[in-house]
């Protein structure tokens, strides 16, 4: 019989944290194999974002809304993806890069699966390191 008991964890980035590296600490802390963003709240004063298909990130100073920051997290490697919004209400998003900078608060949900183990693998189809999803 699977163990089906999934495993949910909320955490608080404070000021001046940087977003990608505060949650990849915590997954290695955590060891969490196989786990996925559920949600996130915040605002930060710098993005760094990687449009698609493009190699160098974008990066700004300023005031930012996370709108959503999504993706799937594991000790063997995070894929995460954010759209935050400007003072003006210009929406951008993209592929999280470190860098992204804590203005006030980050509040994250993260869910860790019981069933599987992520692992990032050289996808020939498509060039890039590409999820590999494997059961416990």
């Amino acid at each position: 019989m699977k163990n089906t008991s999934d495993i949910s964890y909320a955490l608080r980035l404070s000021p001046g944290n940087d977003l990608r590296l505060s949650i990849e600490k915590f997954v290695t802390e955590n060891k969490i194999k196989a786990g996925w963003v559920v949600s996130c709240l915040g605002s930060l004063t710098k993005y760094s974002i990687r449009f698609a298909n493009q190699n160098e990130p974008a990066i700004d100073n300023g005031y930012f809304e996370i709108l959503t920051l999504t993706g799937t997290v594991s000790v063997n490697g995070c894929h995460l993806h954010i759209t935050i919004v400007d003072d003006k209400g210009a929406t951008i998003g993209g592929h999280l890069l470190n860098g992204c900078i804590i203005y006030a608060t980050a509040e994250i949900v993260l869910t860790e699966s019981a069933n599987y183990i992520f692992t990032g693998e050289k996808d020939d189809a498509t060039g890039w390191k590409e999820l590999r999803i494997n059961q416990k």
